[in-house]
């Protein structure tokens, strides 16, 4: 075993359960509040879930920060994809610029946007790029692995600690994010995998491409699984088989977050496939886990289903770059606010539901 699965499997063996007994103080509290019992529906059940996780009923918090793991796939000159690979290191730069739509709704959120060079098949400088390069993007899965064992297993850890390093600066809840042309592939090959899924149900239009493209990129991911023969078993095997760069570094950020025992928001399709193989690694971090929304991409929901996840939204996105999850950071702190400031019956002087009064 190497030095980085080695660390990978002391990271798993730390994640603890939520604390079940703040999940039930945490929904006393909702019940006494001046509202019908379960009527603020799944932003409760956020609250009770904050609870396990942070072992208080009214959490603090802190900063949150969207992580976008970046990474090229070599699988792309398949022709997989309607971009360029180009595309990549392009658009690390616009996020680091501030130009790009997870920049935009970040500063409306109050959200740090922390942009991570894992395996962009390029030379990149900036001073608020944080390069953890683990090589310069995957191989080509259609024709063997994408990446080594040894590898997957370090880039699984550099998402780890970061989320040390963020978690020491005060960093309490965490978006995923990515960008990596091409990447649907490798997610929809993880989803096929793990998810026991033909390649046709699992492979969707990813950057929207036509018709012929997707018989392509099916037939591309079929010829990927026959050529590795990935262990459904082995997670990491998986990974290392048919998976990317930025999908590992976001394993690892939701394996760091469980450790930390912060709350983070699941972002589209490829962070869940992300999330999907961090649940088989350790299914304890599942429970950290809140998906922000569904996406458009046909494999999406299926994903949620294999983690036994349900989405907070449903906008009909299918960006990526950590947008849907910035979108739901909001309504995730307004549940932690219902927790700290709204009234109970007691305070309030209003009958409960179980006085005659409220009929």
């Amino acid at each position: 075993m190497s030095m980085w699965e080695s660390a990978l499997k002391d990271t798993v063996q730390a994640i603890e359960p939520l604390d079940a007994g703040k999940v039930e103080e945490a929904s006393v509290h909702l019940d006494q509040l001046t509202k019908p019992p379960g009527s603020l529906g799944r932003m409760e059940d956020v609250a009770k879930q904050l609870a396990g996780i942070r072992r208080e009923i009214k959490p603090d918090l802190g900063r949150k920060a969207v992580i976008v793991m970046a990474g090229d796939h070599g699988v792309c000159e398949e022709g997989v994809s309607a971009f360029p690979a180009e595309v990549t290191p392009q658009m690390v730069m616009n996020f680091l610029n501030g130009g790009a739509a997870v920049n935009v709704l970040s500063r409306q959120t109050g959200t740090d946007v922390i942009c991570v060079d894992i395996g962009v098949n390029a030379e990149l400088s900036h001073p608020s790029l944080h390069s953890r390069k683990v090589r310069f993007g995957t191989a080509n899965m259609a024709k063997g692995p994408a990446m080594s064992r040894e590898e997957a297993a370090e880039a699984v850890m550099v998402g780890v600690r970061l989320v040390e390093e963020l978690a020491g600066q005060g960093y309490g809840l965490l978006a995923t994010g990515e960008m990596g042309i091409g990447n649907t592939t490798p997610s929809s090959a993880i989803l096929a995998v793990l998810g026991g899924k033909d390649a046709a149900l699992a492979a969707g239009r990813g950057t929207g491409i036509d018709d012929k493209r997707l018989l392509h990129k099916q037939a591309v991911i079929a010829r990927a699984i026959e050529v590795n023969r990935p262990d459904p078993a082995d997670p990491l095997d998986v990974l290392a088989k048919v998976g990317g760069l930025e999908i590992a570094g976001l394993v690892g950020v939701i394996l760091g977050a469980a450790r930390r025992r912060i709350p983070v928001v699941v972002d589209g399709f490829i962070s869940s496939a992300a999330a999907l193989v961090a649940s088989r690694l350790s299914p304890l971090s599942a429970s950290y886990m809140i998906a922000s929304h569904l996406s458009q991409e046909q494999g999406h929901a299926m994903l949620l289903e294999e983690i036994g996840l349900t989405p907070m939204l449903h906008m009909d996105m299918r960006l990526g770059e950590g947008t849907g999850a910035v979108l739901a950071l909001p309504l995730i702190e307004a549940a932690v606010r219902i927790m700290k400031e709204m009234a109970s019956f007691a305070d309030a002087g209003v009958s409960g539901a179980s006085t005659p009064a409220n009929g």
